[in-house]
């Protein structure tokens, strides 16, 4: 059995959708030492909610990857890291490609797709898809964020720079209140809110400020703790909570908490939360 194999085999899959989480996050894995081994966190740390749950056990799947800079290089070049990444797969005793994303309008995030053929990943008796994980790598990052280092034992002992909690908790609720889903409700992304209160994380409101005056179109110094709270209480109330559920529900086993979902309950969740200046 190769290394590949033996990190999927410590998931228990039940069903379809366990098998290609499992799958999904046993890539992300391999992805990270192969990034690691380029140097690639030399120069970039790792954020959102595959870094959440890869680091610090929250209790639902995640698809994409994302990372970004630690200055800004409007010309950053992700391709030469791709060896590294397929190198990492081959020793693990797979064969991934990775291609550029075609991007429809010009944005300061580059994107790739790290994809399996069918039969790699032996889904073709299932479903007969491809599997695919985007990395994306923010070039002209939203400074103001901390970082610190994380150990993965597999598929090798290997560090990669994370987002401290408190960032990845301020990257989320920008996320959350400005990112346009046009007509979807990210359900992932309350799922994650509840998290970090439940487990008391507090919120870095300068570097929730800075992402916001970068990316929001919110005039500079213009947010307050006050005008943050009342944004929150807003999105609360417009989300229809039904949609947001079924969204989520693919990515996370234990779903009984999800009955509580409603406006009222998340305004509750809202007054819980701790953000720190």
């Amino acid at each position: 059995m190769n290394v590949f194999d033996e990190m999927l085999a410590a998931y228990e899959c039940k069903t379809v959708e366990d098998k290609l989480n499992a799958i999904r996050e046993v890539m992300q894995q391999v992805a990270l030492s192969g990034l690691a081994k380029g140097g690639f966190f030399d120069k970039a740390a790792f954020y959102g909610g595959t870094c959440l749950r890869i680091f610090h056990g929250l209790n639902r799947f995640s698809e994409d990857m994302d990372f970004s800079l630690l200055e800004s290089t409007p010309d950053f070049d992700f391709r030469p890291y791709f060896d590294c990444i397929e190198e990492e797969f081959a020793a693990a005793g797979q064969k991934v490609n990775i291609t550029l994303k075609k991007k429809t309008k010009i944005t300061p995030i580059q994107s790739a797709f790290l994809k399996s053929d069918t039969a790699l990943f032996n889904l073709s008796l299932e479903r007969g898809r491809v599997i695919n994980i985007k990395l994306e790598v923010d070039t002209t990052p939203p400074l103001d964020f901390a970082t610190e280092d994380k150990l993965l034992l597999l598929p090798r002992s290997f560090y990669v720079r994370c987002f401290t909690l408190p960032c990845l908790f301020a990257g989320k609720m920008h996320a959350l209140l400005f990112r346009s889903w046009k007509n979807r409700v990210k359900g992932r992304d309350w799922y994650d809110f509840e998290w970090y209160v439940r487990k008391g994380i507090a919120l870095d409101f300068p570097h929730f400020c800075r992402r916001a005056y970068q990316f929001a179109s919110v005039p500079e110094g213009s947010l307050t703790m006050e005008k943050f709270q009342q944004l929150l209480l807003d999105k609360i109330r417009q989300i229809r909570f039904s949609s947001a559920i079924d969204d989520v529900r693919p990515f996370i086993r234990e779903q009984d908490s999800l009955q509580l979902w409603s406006a009222d309950y998340f305004e509750q969740v809202s007054s819980l939360m701790r953000i720190r200046d």
